[in-house]
């Protein structure tokens, strides 16, 4: 059975966080001499930042969670999710004792989050069907085994597991469950957000990387219980956040529809794609995909990736991967982007046959 207490690190238990100055007050005031900022201005004339952000971004998480269905409590905000990554790994994870397990082919961050904090991998590949092996996983989790990481829709094939298979995870794991959902926005299948009451060793990943299009701005959200989010919030940075983009964030929580109009252009150009790229005698299988990139197979993977670099056209050659072999992850460009590609395939093609 799951306990939070039973798997937190216990130096992480008698952690007294860092208590910034926006911590201490959170009422209004007029003037603020607290945290020794420059009381004059900014260096930039285009906005004010002169003051520390919201260091747990209220503001932020009150209209998340109107959008997403959920409570504040329940939300917590990084630098990208790679933070939440690494973050959960620093919390639960002895070094040098305890273990992750990850599901490969699946996101990288996970095992070089693991190997910055010397905590141990352990690998249970995917099926050749790119399903979770239950079986093997249940097995391969061992005591020390505090994480396990699932990818749905799954970089870098695109595909989804299904919730009877998390669910059953849940249930027979008890540590913490991570499931990445970077990519949640461009399938038809339902998040697990909606598992998250019923399971307290659940963490969900989202982003604004992705279909909110806002990948340089490096927000990523964490859902979880009130007791994970509060053992991550005594662990990250005061202020992890900035201002700037607590501010950017809630514009773009306004312009919802702008977003479901760009997923439906990826979606629609995702299609063509697929069916343009089924049509090459090059490619020998592509994958179906519910995220914004495809993958496909093809018997010489790094000639054609060369053959694209050269005309300026950069895909990420994941032949090396487990189960990816001949593998090219590419993503669904912009329509005159698409086209390009497919022009560039047509003259490959020509020359390789």
């Amino acid at each position: 059975m799951f306990t939070l207490n039973r798997i937190i690190r216990s130096n992480i238990k008698r952690l007294i966080p860092y208590s910034s100055a926006r911590h201490d007050f959170k009422g209004k005031a007029d003037i603020f001499l607290d945290a020794n900022e420059n009381p004059i201005g900014s260096a930039t004339a285009t906005y004010m930042l002169n003051r520390y952000p919201d260091p747990l971004q209220t503001d932020v998480k009150r209209k998340i969670a109107q959008l997403k269905k959920t409570a504040a409590n329940n939300i917590f905000l990084g630098n990208g999710s790679d933070e939440a990554i690494d973050i959960l790994i620093r919390a639960f994870c002895n070094p040098g004792k305890d273990s992750i397990l990850v599901m490969p082919p699946t996101y990288g961050m996970y095992e070089v989050a693991a190997q910055i904090n010397d905590v141990g991998i352990k690998r249970v590949n995917l099926t050749a069907a790119f399903r979770l092996n239950l079986d093997k996983i249940i097995k391969a989790a061992d005591s020390r085994t505090k994480l396990i990481f699932v990818c749905s829709p799954n970089n870098p094939t695109g595909t989804v597991i299904s919730h009877n298979q998390i669910k059953t995870l849940l249930k027979k794991f008890n540590g913490i469950v991570v499931i990445d959902e970077a990519y949640i926005d461009f399938t038809d299948a339902p998040s697990t957000l909606q598992l998250l009451p019923e399971h307290p060793n659940l963490v969900i990943l989202q982003t604004f990387s992705k279909a909110w299009g806002m990948a340089g701005l490096r927000v990523g959200m964490a859902f979880a219980s009130k007791e994970i989010v509060d053992v991550m919030n005594k662990i990250k940075a005061p202020y992890n956040v900035g201002e700037l983009s607590q501010k950017v964030i809630l514009q773009a929580l306004k312009n919802r529809n702008k977003v479901k109009k760009m997923v439906e252009i990826v979606k629609t150009e995702r299609t063509k794609l697929e069916k343009e790229f089924a049509g090459f005698s090059f490619i020998k299988k592509v994958i179906p995909s519910e995220a914004n990139f495809i993958l496909i197979k093809t018997a010489h993977p790094d000639v054609l990736y060369n053959h694209l670099t050269e005309e300026g056209i950069v895909v990420r050659n994941r032949a090396s991967s487990p189960l990816c072999e001949g593998g090219l992850r590419i993503t669904v460009g912009a329509p005159e982007e698409n086209k390009k590609l497919l022009s560039l395939f047509r003259n490959y093609e020509r020359k390789t046959t």
